[in-house]
């Protein structure tokens, strides 16, 4: 039962995550409003809490419930997919730090944002690797580069 409480508890947060990236991909733009700007804030900070989430009820599948850890230490494909959320952690520092700094920006006339071209390039990034981890965590269940 706890096996299948943490499945679906690591299967949200990553759902949750993706829904975000995906939604700050499609808000982003080179300029932004003040609006935009807390929005983009918010939804990054949920995104954050969906990786330690993803973290947290990842860690208890691998060493706790389920299936042995030595089916997933083994396994070079985990490794690779571990790598890619780390990959992907580094890739969201720029955009997050980015949000926190402005979620309050507060124009004194219309102007809007700059939003630098980095902060784009790591929200396309991220979307890029969410694309290849879900594959690799397949490949993992279905036991595909155990000796």
């Amino acid at each position: 039962m706890a096996y299948v409480l943490f499945r679906y508890l690591h299967l949200f947060a990553v759902l949750v995550l993706v829904g975000g990236v995906i939604i700050e991909n499609m808000a982003i733009r080179p300029k932004i409003n003040d609006e935009d700007a807390r929005n983009l804030a918010r939804i990054d900070s949920f995104c954050g809490l969906a990786v330690v989430c993803i973290i947290v009820f990842g860690s208890v599948l691998w060493f706790g419930v389920g299936k042995p850890a030595t089916f997933y230490s083994t396994n070079p494909l985990f490794h690779a997919k571990l790598g890619l959320l780390g990959l992907l952690l580094l890739t969201a520092i720029t955009p997050a730090v980015f949000f926190f700094r402005n979620r309050n920006f507060n124009p004194t006339d219309d102007s809007e944002l700059a939003v630098p071209g980095i902060v784009r390039i790591c929200l396309r990034l991220e979307l890029f690797i969410l694309l290849a981890i879900p594959v690799l965590a397949w490949l993992v269940a279905r036991g595909v580069g155990l000796g």
